[in-house]
């Protein structure tokens, strides 16, 4: 009896060892999948009717899907620091997206603690850090936006090359090439930075009048005056005023000069001249009229930006299916996010930057078969700043003490306790003015509740009851009956400032503090 439990005992072992070498052997592959400006109000796994996305919805059916994303500083430069580090803006140098300010690549980042762990890695697409990747072994970038047609590259070698085609193709081709020519042997961890669905929202020839027979609904405050909100009202961000004709729309351009027309092909120039031509016959009837002016910038707005959504979609179920018809899907993780939300016209706007909850949330999805059950939802409190951990902990690898966010693998699979594990979240925007006028602001946000503070060129508070009131028309600070909410707020507020090292919010806060004492 003695031998036989011996026996066993050893067998146990040797088999707990075995599966702990395969799993070892097993790390799974990471693909992350970074659009820009692509918006939760148009991706139907959200529950858009604006169009169908079966590619993204794809990654949520065949995983988990999350409600409630949200980003630190809502602007495209720092998203992707963020996502680098696990860091907020004013902790890894990145604040906003001027050409003075560069990344350092020196620092901790996400491709680095996963090389040394024997990842391979790579970032192939938009960078938009100023600086050049560091600690990848492969990459190859777009210079600072790129273009949509012809766009040029920059390599290894620093060398910047304009290639043929159009961008979001050519970003999934150079992708596919890098993942049948890696080490095989190893581990990935491969981000495809997407420009779409970017200003100026540029078609794809085969995708010009997609849309063209949709009339879309105005959002309910697209006509917003902004009552009792000044930041909203001093903004320059308007479909009305701050979208052009020209450039944004795409009528009379002049496709001759060295811009982004000036790189299309004699036949993309004629079939965009074909179809926006046509588009002009409209423009003419309505431009005299204010308001029907207006409606009409919105429709085609959303026209272009679906169409220039429709290809990014179509190449990601490239990548999808590449990855089946290889057999690598079985062990990849595969996320699906952009870097931050968007408007479609809510309050009369386009852009993003305020904490409002068009543009500080932001689509997140996730598939890893055999680990994340398909249809997954997960609604827990989610911030970019926590992407970079999971991550290593999916990969099996020590999260730095230094990293700001948190894993949510657990939450992914379920075998989390109930607890709430994120009851609130901090945001802090910086860039003013140019060039859309948004003044700088902090905030935090509970399931119900949002505090926002703008400084410097405003000084002024704004509240808002997310459960009365999604689309944050009424302002509800200083109003009767919120003094006890708001206090609440405002230590939670402080509270985060100084867990997340924002000394310049601990200062304006303490500063107001003592105003209020005197």
């Amino acid at each position: 009896m003695h031998q036989r439990l011996t026996i066993l005992f050893i067998l146990f072992f040797t088999s707990v060892y075995h599966y702990n070498s395969y799993a070892q052997n097993k790390r799974p592959n990471i693909l992350v999948i970074l659009s820009d400006d692509h918006t939760q109000q148009t991706i139907s796994a959200y529950g858009s009717k604006l169009m169908s996305t079966p590619s993204i919805d794809r990654i949520a059916k065949e995983g988990a899907i999350l409600g409630n994303t949200f980003v630190t500083n809502s602007i495209c430069a720092p998203s992707r620091a963020v996502l680098l580090t696990g860091k907020y803006s004013h902790l890894n140098g990145l604040k906003d997206n001027s050409a003075e300010r560069r990344f350092d690549g020196n620092q901790q980042q996400l491709q680095k603690l996963l090389g040394n762990r024997g990842y391979e890695t790579a970032w192939i697409g938009k960078w938009h850090l100023q600086s050049l990747p560091q600690g990848f072994d492969y990459w190859t970038i777009l210079p600072d936006q790129g273009n949509y047609f012809q766009p040029d590259f920059i390599n290894m070698k620093n060398d910047t090359i304009r290639h043929e085609g159009y961008v979001t193709n050519l970003i999934s081709d150079f992708s596919l090439a890098w993942l049948g020519e890696r080490d095989s042997s190893k581990p990935f961890f491969l981000v495809i930075g997407e420009k779409a669905t970017h200003r100026n929202w540029m078609p794809d020839i085969k995708d010009l009048g997609a849309f063209d027979n949709v009339n879309f609904p105005l959002p309910e405050n697209f006509f917003d005056k902004y009552d009792n909100r000044r930041a909203a009202l001093e903004q320059d961000m308007t479909i009305d005023n701050t979208m052009t004709v020209g450039a944004d729309l795409k009528i009379r351009a002049n496709y001759d000069k060295p811009n982004m027309f000036g790189r299309m092909h004699q036949n993309e120039k004629k079939a965009y001249r074909e179809y926006y031509d046509r588009v002009a016959g409209e423009y003419d009837k309505v431009k005299n009229n204010p308001k029907e002016l207006v409606k009409w910038k919105y429709q085609r707005y959303m026209k272009d930006y679906l169409s220039t959504a429709r290809s990014l979609d179509r190449n990601i179920g490239r990548i999808l299916r590449y990855l089946d018809s290889t057999g690598l899907a079985e062990n990849t993780i595969v996320v699906y996010t952009s870097d931050q939300g968007f408007y479609m016209g809510e309050h009369g706007w386009f852009d993003k930057r305020f904490m409002y909850e068009e543009s500080l949330r932001t689509p997140f999805m996730i598939k890893y078969p055999g680990w994340i059950k398909p249809g997954t939802r997960l609604n827990d409190m989610v911030v970019n700043i926590d992407f970079a951990p999971t991550l290593l902990d999916m990969a099996s690898v020590p999260v730095p003490a230094d990293i700001q966010g948190k894993s949510f693998a657990k939450q992914l699979t379920g075998s989390h306790s109930t607890e709430v594990w994120r009851k609130s979240m901090y945001y802090h925007y910086y860039e003013y003015p140019e060039p859309h006028k948004v003044a700088p602001h902090f905030g935090v946000r509970t399931m119900r509740y949002k505090l926002i503070r703008f400084y410097g060129p405003i000084n002024e508070w704004e509240l808002y009851d997310l459960k009365s009131d999604k689309s944050e028309m009424n302002n509800l600070y200083g109003k009767h009956g919120y003094d006890k909410q708001t206090e609440e707020l405002k230590k939670e507020l402080k509270k985060l400032a100084k867990e997340f090292k924002d000394e310049e919010v601990v200062k304006i806060l303490a500063d107001l503090e003592g105003k209020k004492n005197k």
